[in-house]
């Protein structure tokens, strides 16, 4: 009878963690369900085989309950099953001034394995390089890998998202920018490819949902983002630590909206943190691309002390009609719902312009 009661209580649990995640809220603690989609499917299947072995009807009741909740986890989870479709198909490498390497590290701002992080961007030598979390001494640990890139743009900051962007390519404009009402900047650029053909990359690190951070703030930065890539018909590269899973509620729109595609998306999850606790891991680096890029490698690097991988993606641009015949269209939102959210993302623009911050001034 213990058994019993201990595991209704904990069915119960486990299904109200994966059916608030449903609702259409901010509130942190129902987005923070989102993340451990894989833990609690995994405790789900634990309770499961517990429940087996009552041989009761109660028993039954629960396994069938679990079932169905095991059934809507990985329903979210599935896409990035190496079982499923890729959303971007692998191109040919080709002539190598074809080529961008694009490399984002969150480093842990209390990480001191400063000669990781130095090795990990030597080993990949990125002609486009995203630093998280740098604050002042991150700044002078990394400084002298950062000596051939022309442009480097640098946000420290001590309170965890301070940044700094560097790239070899030719630079037409970057900036520094401020996408929500928090202190967490961002990364607005327009490059140029080695053969010349422009691109723009966005680099984000919006705050996570944690107690008293509700994430409306993450979500308008991410979906303010989004529009980057509406605002233009130039090919947009997006990548960071979005601190928000890839099957997010979030991430689906920020996708939508911008019509980007998620490398992930039948290649597996690729999990990027915890990379201290194996059992904690969860996809909440991203890269997304539009559909006019070519991927031609994606993947994670080494451990460089921090709570993140690395996450790298070589790709190229000179070819935008093959790319289009190597990736899959993203799913367009339904109208009103895609018209809602393009609404939050006026509302915010007009939130931020209300707001005067000390800017970093564009390279152009």
């Amino acid at each position: 009878m213990v058994l019993t009661n201990v595991l209704v209580c904990a069915t119960v649990l486990l299904v109200a963690a994966t059916l608030l995640p449903m609702l259409q809220t901010t509130l942190w603690w129902v987005r923070a369900l989102e993340f451990p989609r894989v833990q609690i499917v995994s405790l789900q299947a634990l309770t499961f085989l517990a429940a087996l072995g009552l041989g009761s009807q109660s028993g039954l009741v629960i396994m069938l309950v679990l079932a169905a909740a095991m059934a809507l986890q990985i329903l979210h989870i599935w896409p990035f099953s190496p079982l499923c479709a890729k959303e971007m198909q692998k191109a040919q490498p080709g002539a190598a001034q074809n080529q961008v390497t694009c490399l984002a590290i969150n480093v842990l701002m209390e990480n001191t394995n400063h000669a990781a992080v130095l090795a990990e961007i030597d080993r990949l030598d990125p002609d486009v390089l995203f630093l998280m979390e740098t604050d002042a001494a991150w700044n002078t640990a990394v400084t002298p890998a950062l000596s051939g890139y022309p442009t480097v743009l640098r946000e420290i900051k001590d309170n965890y998202y301070g940044l700094i962007f560097a790239t070899r390519l030719k630079v037409r404009s970057a900036r520094v920018s401020y996408l929500s009402v928090e202190d967490t900047p961002s990364v607005l650029a327009e490059l140029e490819a080695p053969d010349g053909t422009p691109f723009r990359f966005v680099g984000l690190h919006p705050k996570p949902p944690v107690p008293g951070e509700d994430t409306e703030g993450r979500d308008a930065e991410v979906a303010y983002a989004a529009r980057h890539a509406r605002d233009t018909d130039l090919p947009v590269i997006t990548m960071g630590d979005f601190n928000t899973p890839a099957w997010s509620q979030i991430s689906h729109r920020f996708k939508a909206v911008g019509g980007y595609l998620d490398p992930r998306v039948g290649r597996g999850l690729l999990s990027s943190f915890d990379a201290r606790r194996w059992w904690m891991r969860m996809p909440i680096d991203q890269f997304y691309a539009t559909e006019d890029v070519s991927l031609i490698s994606f993947q994670r690097g080494n451990f460089v002390g921090s709570d993140h991988f690395p996450m790298s993606a070589k790709i190229r641009f000179n070819d935008p009609d093959t790319a289009r015949q190597l990736n899959r269209r993203v799913t367009a939102l339904p109208d009103a719902e895609e018209a809602r959210i393009l609404q939050a993302i006026e509302r915010q623009g007009s939130r931020l312009s209300q707001i005067i911050r000390p800017t970093t001034p564009p390279l152009l």
